[in-house]
């Protein structure tokens, strides 16, 4: 069975931060809220780091 990858998270504008799997995430272009603060922007704009970023844009093609 394998095993999906998780990506990091943090809100721009509360700084929580927590990980998910791409599948549970919109695409990396469509608005994605954070579930403590409820800032809505672009799930790129949530990912902590640039290979986040990546990751989710390859795990989501």
């Amino acid at each position: 069975m394998a095993h999906e990858a998780y990506v990091q998270l943090v809100c721009p504008e509360c700084s929580k931060d927590w990980e998910m799997t791409p599948s549970e995430l919109p695409k990396h272009d469509e608005n994605y809220s954070c579930p403590d603060c409820h800032a809505t922007r672009r799930t790129a704009e949530f990912m902590r780091t640039d290979r986040d970023l990546e990751n989710l844009k390859e795990l989501q093609s």
